[in-house]
């Protein structure tokens, strides 16, 4: 009965919000789209941070992610707190960390009573939407007007209806909205795009991969679907130039957590955590710029919540941290956008959970935290030897076998399955954090610093390492997924 009064409580607080929403954008004069903007928030798939033209890549053709970054800005301290798909998405939906919010394995669901962004702009009288790749629970958490589309790319046809798309955004142009497009790609298998573009010889192997036959074949693959992808982003900014909207809507790129291809996608490197963010508001934001503050995507909601016309501040995320806490993990970045002066973050927070993956390692949590320069790593189990899809495909059984006569392969591969508890890089010197400087005794503050940090901001999300990992099956969809298929 206690359930059923505060659930009907939280009920009637959304929908009186709501109306006052309605109410006093109303009166404000907000109710017309050019007043208040629009948000179009669009999420590549497993797409590692540099491979694109914006982010310096002078390999992989994305045309319309550089003409998008032409007229915007790129932040290049932007990171996710996790390398996996759901626990990601609800991450930046919710903004709140995923141990916090109990989305943390993937496959995973958020603590009921959670809200998200769908909750807090409706209550600012937005319309919210979202089309193709959900990856979330419960859906009460979630409460998007769904699209429709594909929640793994079956390779046919178009993954989604792009008129869906016009039609939402051209349904009401009275209201403003949220749309959250979401695509497939280049999550695996790599299914699209045209692979002539690319040639396997011609390709650069980044330093943090192995350089063989197999890894630049799914490079060539991979790039291709990152230019399908390219292709994506060029439509729907078509579809806003068409509707007259462009000009009073704030469209995003995000990349995602890193491709599956080693030392990325389920680890809490660079190339998994960090993450491109382009964004564009005419007559907001300068064209053509770059901000390096470092934010988090558990700064994105709150920042959408801002430009809305709300207060981050006085929003109740339904989800309590380890202080009793409701707030937002997550701060807003409005003043960056308007050019304001804006520090950011001093740190910036990683962790992942292998327990319950596919082809997991039974319990091998991984965390970490960053600052401007250095990155510490905390592997609490590393007795055991590290699994998960990426130690199972076509690229690492390559690497193995090319370890048996090519002694720098061997240690690559050697060292993705079986790492120190400690790991420690210098990021301005090694950027693809190759070199472990945890037991350079000229670094002993450096690392005892970074833990300590780390070891505070665990405290606070409730993260309590190895018991955590064991509770992850828990958290994981055990009778339904809005999602079909295989997603690592």
């Amino acid at each position: 009965m206690v359930n059923q009064l505060s659930n009907r409580r939280d009920f009637l607080r959304q929908a009186g919000l709501a109306g006052i929403g309605l109410v006093w954008a109303s009166r404000q004069g907000y109710a017309v789209a050019d007043q208040r903007p629009n948000f179009m928030l669009i999420i590549g798939d497993d797409m590692t941070w540099w491979d694109c033209q914006p982010y310096g890549s002078n390999d992989v053709k994305t045309p319309n992610l550089q003409k998008l970054a032409d007229q915007g800005l790129c932040l290049d301290r932007m990171f996710t707190g996790t390398a996996m798909c759901a626990p990601t998405r609800q991450q930046l939906y919710t903004g709140l960390f995923p141990i916090r919010n109990g989305a943390y394995p993937n496959h995973s669901r958020v603590y009921d009573g959670t809200r998200s962004v769908a909750h807090h702009l409706q209550a600012l009288g937005y319309r919210t939407a979202l089309i193709n790749k959900q990856h979330y629970n419960p859906p009460e958490s979630f409460p998007f007007e769904y699209l429709g589309g594909m929640q793994h790319d079956g390779g046919n046809g178009d993954e989604f209806d792009f008129n869906k798309i016009e039609e939402f955004i051209t349904r009401n142009q009275q209201q403003p909205w949220l749309l959250v497009v979401c695509s497939n790609q280049p999550h695996t298998p790599y299914n699209r795009g045209n692979t002539s573009l690319y040639k396997p010889k011609d390709v650069r192997v980044p330093p943090n991969l192995v350089d063989c036959p197999e890894t630049r074949k799914n490079l060539v693959k991979y790039y291709a679907e990152i230019t399908y992808l390219d292709d994506q982003v060029g439509r729907c900014m078509d579809i806003l130039k068409s509707s007259g909207q462009e000009d009073h809507t704030l469209l995003m790129f995000t990349s995602e957590q890193g491709n599956s291809f080693p030392y990325g996608k389920w680890t809490c490197y660079d190339a998994g955590l960090k993450t491109a963010f382009i964004l564009r508001w005419p007559g907001r934001i300068k064209s053509g710029s770059r901000h390096d503050a470092m934010v988090q995507y558990v700064d994105v909601v709150p920042t959408l919540v801002e430009a809305a016309g709300g207060d981050p501040g006085k929003i109740d995320t339904g989800c309590p941290d380890a202080e009793g806490k409701r707030g937002f993990d997550g701060q807003s970045f409005l003043a960056l956008l308007d050019g304001k002066d804006f520090k950011g973050r001093d740190f910036v927070y990683g962790q992942h959970t292998t327990r319950g993956i596919i082809n997991g390692t039974g319990c091998y949590p991984i965390r970490s935290v960053r600052d401007r320069r250095y990155k510490y790593i905390w592997n609490p189990n590393y007795q055991a030897t590290f699994n998960n899809a990426a130690t199972n495909n076509v690229i690492f059984k390559a690497w193995k076998k090319l370890g048996e006569t090519n002694p720098d392969a061997s240690e690559r591969a050697a060292f993705y399955q079986n790492r120190p508890e400690e790991e420690l890089y210098d990021l301005r010197t090694d950027p693809y954090e190759l070199h472990n400087l945890a037991d350079d005794p000229k670094l002993v503050d450096i690392k005892a610093g970074l833990r300590k940090e780390l070891n505070r901001w665990m405290k606070q999300q409730g993260d309590e390492g190895i018991a955590t990992e064991m509770k992850a099956l828990e958290r994981q969809n055990a009778k339904s997924n809005n999602w079909k298929g295989v997603d690592e």
